[in-house]
């Protein structure tokens, strides 16, 4: 096995059992690994710390699969996936769904490995070097520990191009995925595209929070904005929402959400459909005095990296101050954002200034984050990227 030492005091992040090693840590590498190739990392001195896959164009330069010098072979991964699926023993059943997530990446031992379950099928995204390099063993893992029928591959987000990777979508095992797979929450009904749609095609990490807004609903006019399929307002719809009102910029995500109200025979008098520019939209109501009970704020990630925080502070702050103001006293914020450079002390922040400048009390009812079955390991903070906060608006 070829070996990467690591300079003199850079080796206490693994000692501590956190999974990345960035390039400035590394002093040697005994040979070239290939991409994704396992290798053993040591401290400075040659004692060994752990074993992890090698990306060779990545600032991540290694990604610890185990901390000891044990073997990373097809018995390795069909441990881990097991043991993630342990972790996530009648959740399925207690949430009252037939989609889960199943593998969460560095929580679950399996870095750059992302599994969610829609019925039958489960679909992937394998984002670093050495789950590509290692994806046949975790697909057929997971296909016979599951039972599914499908395993479908969405490996096309943008953090595959750090890692020297083209986007690869495509059936990798099983039977085609049908064009819409309905999955349920409780009561609630969503079609999804897993060939299409955002990530693996829905937004399981929010469904404890679909639930918790859906409860402040009744009776309340609700904004849905960056509204993607739906969910949100559903929800809402389905808890006794006087009406709601889904604004998203994609005109295919708003045609999905009027499917998924029309998938829950709830009546399309009471929803509205608008697409456009959410921030442009919320400015247009502002400045017609329109009000709502209930706003949601679901953005997508406004930082994809510490680079990009102040910017993405400041819109934070931005989208929030429109929501506020659109809010009629008594009325109920639910914010949230999946950046996960992002703290949730500079989200709460973000928020905070945004009260400030709209001159209204904020009061915080629950702080919202990432369903359970999107598991966290202490030991890698970085995996708490959704942070949400449920406020009463005066």
């Amino acid at each position: 096995m070829k070996i990467v030492t690591l300079k003199p005091r850079h080796d206490r992040p693994i000692r501590l059992r956190h999974p990345w090693v960035f390039s400035g840590a590394v002093a040697t590498v005994s040979r070239e690994p290939a991409p994704g190739e396992t290798v053993l990392v040591a401290d400075a001195e040659g004692a060994p710390l752990g074993v992890g896959a090698w990306s060779p164009t990545s600032q991540i330069r290694v990604r610890m699969w185990r901390f000891d010098d044990g073997a990373v072979d097809e018995a390795f991964f069909a441990g881990r996936v097991a043991k993630a699926l342990a972790v996530r023993a009648g959740m399925a059943e207690r949430f009252g769904t037939d989609a889960l997530r199943l593998v969460n990446a560095e929580a679950d031992g399996l870095p750059g490995v992302t599994v969610d379950r829609y019925g039958e099928t489960l679909v992937g995204q394998f984002s670093t070097a050495g789950a590509e390099r290692n994806k046949a063993a975790l697909v057929a893992a997971l296909m016979e520990q599951t039972g599914a029928r499908t395993f479908y591959e969405r490996s096309d987000m943008d953090g595959r191009g750090y890692e020297g990777l083209p986007p690869a979508v495509g059936l990798l095992a099983g039977e085609e995925p049908p064009e819409r797979i309905v999955i349920h929450e409780g009561e609630a009904r969503f079609g999804v595209d897993v060939r299409g749609g955002h990530k693996t095609g829905f937004y399981l990490d929010q469904r404890d929070n679909r639930r918790l807004v859906a409860e402040e609903a009744r009776g309340r006019t609700v904004l849905n904005a960056f509204c993607y399929t739906g969910g949100f307002g559903v929800a809402a719809q389905l808890a006794g929402a006087a009406a709601v009102t889904h604004v998203d910029i994609s005109g295919p995500a708003l045609g999905q959400a009027r499917a998924n109200t029309a998938l829950n025979a709830l009546p399309e008098a009471g929803a509205e459909f608008i697409q456009g520019n959410v921030f442009q939209e919320l400015r247009a109501f502002r400045d017609r005095a329109r009000r709502f009970g209930l706003v949601v704020l679901d953005p997508p990630k406004f930082a994809a990296s510490k680079r990009e925080l102040e910017k993405a502070k400041r819109g934070y702050k931005d989208i929030n101050l429109l929501g506020i103001k659109l809010l009629e006293p008594g009325g109920i914020l639910a914010t949230f954002s999946c950046s996960g450079a992002l703290s949730p002390a500079d989200f709460r922040a973000a928020v905070t200034a945004a009260a400030r400048d709209a001159g209204r009390t904020v009061r915080i009812l629950r702080e919202l984050r990432q369903a359970p079955d999107h598991v966290e390991a202490l030991t890698f903070p970085e995996g708490l990227y959704l942070k949400g906060l449920l406020c009463h608006v005066e």
